[in-house]
């Protein structure tokens, strides 16, 4: 049986005990005030996970993936970064997402779901492991058709695509040197070089 040790040698838990919430319940919680907007959280799969924070790195190469994204999108969509996504059991929030409408307040009562989002984005340092896996797995199962982990260990993105069953079927390395297609509803719209986007 695995367990976990909290607070003392003497205090395990079986997983089994530990409490999921679902969405509903997330947001319930914002509501009521016991998650406010500077709380370092988001809902992942059902677990409240601890955000990490931003090297300026980080900052650096997202400020440069959102002013190119915004310069290269059609009409209907925009760049939303560091927004929360809804899905049926998590309330991810991308560095970046590239949403229809106009802007955040075409989205006045509910959050973006999968089938309001074309591309997704993650810059990922110290989150590399977590982006790789639970947040692939999570904006697969969205009907996300595009994600790219703009990883800055390899200084490299990587680009998952045609989602299907829960899990994207297609993975493309863009190494510092290559050119990357920006492609929205299945439409390449533009090209950027990916040491544009790396700081």
């Amino acid at each position: 049986m695995v367990e976990a040790i909290l607070a003392s040698e003497q205090t395990a838990i079986t997983v089994n005990s530990i409490y999921r919430l679902s969405v509903a319940q997330y947001h319930a919680m914002i509501d009521a005030g016991i998650l406010v907007d500077d709380d370092p959280v988001e809902l992942l799969e059902g677990w409240l996970v601890e955000k990490m924070s931003k090297r300026r790195l980080h900052v650096r190469a997202l400020s440069r993936v959102v002013n190119m994204l915004q310069r290269t999108l059609p009409q209907g969509w925009f760049v939303s970064a560091q927004n929360p996504i809804s899905t049926k059991e998590s309330e991810p929030e991308p560095d970046a997402a590239v949403v229809r409408g106009i802007n955040d307040d075409d989205y006045p009562d509910e959050n973006p779901t999968g089938a309001d989002v074309a591309l997704v984005i993650e810059v990922s340092d110290a989150t590399l492991r977590t982006d790789r896996a639970i947040k692939r797995r999570i904006y697969a199962r969205a009907g996300i058709p595009v994600y790219w982990i703009v990883n800055l260990v390899d200084r490299q993105i990587e680009v998952f695509s045609e989602p299907q069953d829960g899990s994207y079927q297609k993975q493309q390395v863009y190494a510092e040197t290559s050119i990357i297609p920006v492609v929205i509803e299945q439409v390449q719209i533009t090209e950027i070089a990916v040491r544009d986007l790396l700081p």
